[in-house]
Formats: structure tokens, C-alpha cells, sequence
């Protein structure tokens, strides 16, 4: 493990952060969402490895189970929320020019974090 976040809605685990990539285990509390938002510099895809979640993708809802994916383009606004009992668990691939934590661009959050 490279890095471990803990964050109000869950836990993120870095599994890999190359040049030109980079590689998430992400968990997702019952209950809890991600915030609304979207990054100048890289595009994910997002593969559910346990649980149902709903993605959030340019304002359209999206229900997404093992095994699935989505796309999410370099820009788009996108969220992931977990409105079940069980834990969701999704795997993030990032490609793009810039992996930081800063090249979240919030439109809304729960938790009220800039």
C-alpha cells in the first residue's frame, strides 16, 4: 500500500501511482457520497468490485453493480454514492497529466471541504 486516506465518506488505498497512471482501491461507507466534482487534469474509470452504487455523471444517475464500470471524462462532473446498507468498493484507474489530491475541483459536498 502507497498511501492510505481516511475521508468522512470512506477510505481510499493507492495500489499503484506511476507517471503515467494511477491505481485506487476505494471503499465507500453505507449511506455516504463522494463530493460533486471534477478534474482539469486527468479521466478515471471505475470498476465496482462489491456492492450498489449510483454514479453520478454530468447530472444523470447511473446504478452500477459488481462487476460494472463507467467512464468518467477528463471535466465531467461525477460523484459515486452508496444510498445501500452494505459497503461499496470500486476500483479507480486515473490517466491523464497529474494525479494530486488538489486537482479536485468541489461543485458540492456533504461534508463541507473546500
Amino acid at each position: 500500500m502507497l498511501e492510505i486516506g481516511e475521508r468522512p465518506w470512506g477510505t481510499y488505498y493507492v495500489l499503484a501511482d506511476e507517471p503515467h497512471y494511477k491505481l485506487k482501491r476505494i471503499e465507500v461507507n453505507p449511506g455516504h457520497k463522494l463530493s460533486y466534482q471534477f478534474h482539469y487534469k486527468r479521466q478515471e474509470q471505475w470498476t465496482i468490485v462489491a456492492g450498489d452504487a449510483v454514479v453520478v455523471l454530468d447530472d444523470k444517475e447511473i446504478p452500477l453493480s459488481y462487476g460494472e464500470s463507467i467512464f468518467i471524462p477528463q471535466g465531467a462532473k461525477h460523484r459515486i454514492m452508496n444510498l445501500s446498507e452494505q459497503p461499496v468498493v470500486f476500483i479507480e484507474v486515473q490517466t491523464g497529466t497529474y494525479f494530486g489530491e488538489d486537482d479536485i475541483v468541489r461543485i458540492e459536498d456533504e461534508y463541507e471541504r473546500a
